[in-house]
């Protein structure tokens, strides 16, 4: 048996809205994922899922710029560290772990249903 070709005037139809506790969920887990990661989970999901709800596309969003931001501060950390004899790079234990509790925390709060704000962090993709 062979299968019909689709009707020429089929168009995309876009995703329907996601159930609020599944956004709360993809959110979690795209702030949980950037921890292993990096910045994967966050651009994936701001690709894939940023038009199946507003919860969603704001932590996906809010979670992409924090990882841009954290490799910005490495990479300007480690160009310091040249010049400085690597005493700049001592900055990255603090930055490391700073990155992981914040994250836990947009984490726990996106999976409560609430948004948070990382702090010092450049919104370069709006």
């Amino acid at each position: 048996m062979t299968s019909a070709p689709p009707p020429s005037d089929a168009t995309y139809q876009p995703q329907p809205p996601m159930a609020p506790q599944d956004q709360r969920l993809w959110a979690t887990l795209i702030h949980l994922g950037g921890i292993l990661f990096g910045f994967i989970p966050a651009l994936v999901g701001y690709l894939v899922l940023k038009d199946r709800g507003d919860f969603i596309r704001q932590h996906t969003l809010e979670e992409l710029n924090f990882q841009i931001s954290y490799t910005i501060y490495a990479v300007a950390i480690l160009i310091l560290s040249i010049p400085t004899l690597g005493i700049a790079s001592l900055l990255l234990i603090i930055l490391g772990p700073a990155a992981v509790i914040f994250m836990i925390i947009a984490a726990v709060k996106a999976n409560a249903g609430d948004f948070y704000r990382y702090p010092l962090i450049f919104r370069l993709v709006k």
